[in-house]
């Protein structure tokens, strides 16, 4: 359309996983005597199956040079086998990366090329030479394989913690992006509500919450180290199961945006069988922690009620 301008899509909010693909693609030949060839490297071209292999891991690295929307990635593990079955040569390659986006597409055009490679060397003998059947087999890695374990029955309370916004002197932003997310997620949000930076109305929500079996208990602000600032010191002798590796993640993401992620002071726990948490009070921090630790951070509810981890 005019006017509407190309651009690639923005994965910066993503998380790095391991990321695999699987493609493949048929070449049909039509003699079996090609096929001979091909095994007992007689083609006049050379060794057919290796210089094609070759040619697929080129272009595997090269995908980003060819398709505009694809994003430079780092390639960590590549492999690509055949299996001969009568005229048909099947090529199977897979590929392996831990970022934030999919190797599917390189995947397939690895398989492609490799395709092509073959098609190109064998022509000069056989002219019945023809690719077919060029598709994704598989691919792990992602939101996707996350999100299989949600319970869509989940509720959620999301308690903001500001003086100025209780008073009404300022506009809750963090606490709706917190909302937000949630929904995106699918998880009920049963209760909304701002109050001030006070040690009793903390622990009052956070008693309203748990009388209500609310499944997650979010609060925002009161994170930082303003005396004002309490929210953990209150929640903390709370928490009976303390759950450090969120508490990491939640501020190794942070801290990839902006250098001061190390001054926050976010929790997380468990109180029985709900899920306790406490996140910054800005919006940009309270946006970027959820998605350090959603959909994985759902999974806890899947161990909770007996499920195994991944």
């Amino acid at each position: 359309m005019e006017g509407k301008q190309n651009k690639m899509k923005d994965i910066t909010s993503k998380i790095s996983t391991l990321r695999i693909a699987t493609a493949s693609a048929k070449v049909f030949v039509s003699s079996l005597g090609t096929i001979e060839a091909i095994k007992n490297n007689q083609v006049p071209k050379g060794n057919v199956l290796e210089m094609s292999r070759a040619a697929g891991l080129l272009g595997i690295k090269k995908t980003p040079l060819i398709l505009p929307d694809c994003h430079p990635i780092p390639i960590e593990s590549t492999k690509i086998d055949y299996t001969i079955d009568n005229l048909s040569i099947t090529i199977h390659v897979c590929v392996k990366t831990i970022y934030k986006t999919g190797v599917e597409v390189e995947a397939m055009h690895g398989a492609s090329i490799v395709a092509l490679n073959i098609y190109d060397m064998l022509k000069p003998i056989d002219k019945g030479v023809y690719i077919s059947d060029i598709k994704l087999e598989n691919k792990k890695g992602g939101k996707s394989q996350y999100n299989k374990d949600i319970d869509s029955s989940l509720s959620a309370s999301v308690v903001v913690c500001s003086d100025s916004i209780s008073a009404g002197k300022k506009q809750d932003f963090a606490g709706k992006a917190i909302v937000s997310e949630l929904e995106t997620h699918k998880v009920n949000v049963i209760d909304y509500v701002v109050i001030p930076d006070n040690e009793n109305d903390i622990k009052t929500q956070l008693q309203k919450a748990l009388a209500e079996k609310i499944d997650l208990i979010i609060y925002t602000g009161g994170t930082g180290l303003s005396k004002t600032d309490i929210t953990p010191e209150t929640l903390t002798p709370l928490i009976e199961r303390r759950i450090p590796g969120v508490e990491e993640a939640m501020r190794s993401y942070g801290q990839n945006r902006t250098p001061y992620a190390m001054l926050s002071r976010s929790l997380a726990g468990l109180i029985g069988d709900s899920l306790v948490l406490s996140l910054p009070g800005s919006t940009g921090g309270a946006k970027e922690t959820m998605q350090s630790i959603f959909p994985s951070i759902l999974h806890v509810f899947h161990i909770i009620q007996g499920g195994k981890r991944h």
